[in-house]
């Protein structure tokens, strides 16, 4: 059975918030606020906190009125375009359409959290040295991450592959 376009589109999407919504219940129900569990040494951290802000806590001082307007308001009204635009736009090719649903499922997880809870639930940190670090994320930071990921690779090799 092949899915329609529109369908395929709804279900990465879907799959996206799906998995990034139930590691968030998982790891809110199995840590503690601030709780810190090493899985593989001092480099791949788990930890649980709660983020107001956007990524890697920016905005996270902004009065109330900025933050529903920068973290909420505006993120919303774009992915609702980059939907729109996903199912109207049938010249995107396949690899662009898997990377900007990527972006859009973990966007729309990230703000569904500040709808529900008003904040967002993160849990993965990576530590080389002081150096190579990341701050903390959850899936939803990674989906939008290799989503944009792809897309600079579409960007950079598929004009190359054009000119051979």
């Amino acid at each position: 059975m092949k899915l329609s376009r529109t369908a395929s589109i709804i279900l990465i999407i879907a799959i996206n918030i799906i998995i990034d919504q139930i590691s968030k219940v998982w790891v809110r129900s199995s840590f503690s606020y601030g709780e810190i569990k090493r899985i593989v040494g001092d480099t791949f951290i788990m930890q649980y906190v709660e983020n107001k802000g956007a990524f890697l806590g920016l905005g996270s001082d902004m009065n109330d009125t900025l933050r529903i307007i920068l973290l909420l308001i505006l993120p919303t009204l774009v992915l609702g375009y980059l939907i729109y635009y996903l199912i109207t736009n049938k010249a995107l090719d396949k690899l662009s359409l898997f990377a900007f649903c990527c972006i859009a499922g973990g966007g729309i997880s990230n703000v569904f959290d500040r709808i529900v809870r008003n904040q967002v639930t993160d849990y993965f940190y990576i530590y080389f040295n002081d150096t190579i670090k990341t701050g903390i994320f959850n899936i939803a930071d990674m989906s939008v991450t290799f989503g944009m990921l792809i897309l600079l690779y579409t960007v950079l090799f598929k004009n190359k592959k054009s000119q051979i």
